[in-house]
C-alpha cells in the first residue's frame, strides 16, 4: 500500500501544481499572450477602419456590411484584456508600463471602449448612418483615449 502512495502523493502534487499555474496563466509564454493581445486588436481595429471608410466616405455605405463590421469589433473588444498579465510588458509590445503600475485606470479605459464599440454595434443594426456616424466617432474617442495614456507610439 505504501508503494502506491508516494506516486499516488506525486501526481496528486504535480496535478495541482499544474492547474494553479494553468488558472493563473492561461498563456505558456508571455510572447503568446502579446500575440493574442496584438491579434485581437489587429483584427477589431481593421473592422473599425472598414466602417471609418463608410464614414468618411470613401466606400459606399452598405447597411449589412457595417452591422457585419460592427459586430465583429464589438466582439473582439472583450477578448484582448487577458492577454496583459505579469511578464507581458516586455518583448515586442508597445504596452505602457502604466498598464501594470495604473490598472484600475487601465481597466476604466478599456471597459469604456468595449461599451462605445458595443453601442456602435448596435446603432449600425438599425441603419441609420448619420447616427452611425455620430457613435463612431465616440468609439474613436474611447479608443484614441486608451491608446494616448497606455500604448507607446
Amino acid at each position: 500500500m505504501k508503494s502506491l502512495l508516494k506516486p499516488f502523493l506525486g501526481v496528486v502534487l504535480v496535478a495541482g501544481i499544474a492547474g494553479a499555474a494553468h488558472a493563473q496563466a492561461p498563456f505558456a509564454k508571455p510572447e503568446y499572450a502579446i500575440k493574442y493581445r496584438q491579434s485581437a486588436m489587429f483584427i477589431m481595429g481593421q473592422n473599425f477602419g472598414r466602417i471609418g471608410a463608410v464614414v468618411k466616405g470613401e466606400r459606399p455605405y452598405n447597411k449589412d456590411e457595417v452591422a457585419k463590421y460592427a459586430a465583429v469589433a464589438a466582439e473582439m473588444s472583450k477578448l484582448p484584456w487577458e492577454g496583459f498579465v505579469a511578464g507581458t510588458d516586455k518583448g515586442e509590445t508597445h504596452a505602457k508600463p502604466e498598464i501594470w503600475t495604473d490598472a484600475a485606470k487601465f481597466k476604466s479605459a478599456s471597459e469604456k471602449m468595449e461599451q462605445e464599440i458595443g453601442k456602435l454595434a448596435e446603432v449600425a443594426k438599425g441603419g441609420d448612418l448619420n447616427a452611425i456616424k455620430a457613435q463612431f466617432g465616440a468609439t474613436g474617442k474611447a479608443c484614441k483615449a486608451c491608446h494616448d495614456d497606455f500604448k507607446e507610439k
